[in-house]
């Protein structure tokens, strides 16, 4: 009994540090980087950069917004989100996520690792 309760505690503990979740508010004047590059560069900081992950961003706000995936060198994809649309994108070693909008806009992301 005692460790099916350790592996219980285990299998939560390692749930909860699988996806890291925030809430991302635009103004509809900016673009925004939702990578890890830096402080009051980020609105979210996918914990998995180094290693491929996905995003779940779900569109919580009225209006429509974008984001972009991107490597240094090149533009990969641009995704539209509707108003309470969910997207789930998968970010490669070396891709970042920005988010674009000409309105504003509130999102929830979260990040999941993916095994390698």
């Amino acid at each position: 009994m005692k460790k099916l309760s350790i592996l219980l505690f285990v299998l939560l503990l390692s749930n909860y540090n699988a996806t890291a979740q925030d809430i991302i508010e635009l103004d509809g004047t900016q673009s925004m980087c939702i990578a890890g590059k830096g402080p009051g560069q980020d609105g979210a900081i996918n914990p998995y950069l180094g290693s491929n992950s996905v995003a779940i961003v779900e569109n919580v706000g009225k209006n429509e917004f974008s984001i972009r995936v991107q490597t240094k060198e090149e533009l990969v994809k641009t995704i539209a989100i509707g108003p309470r649309e969910t997207k789930e994108v998968s970010l490669l070693k070396g891709q970042v996520l920005y988010f674009d909008t000409d309105l504003e806009a509130i999102a929830s992301v979260a990040f999941q690792k993916l095994e390698d």
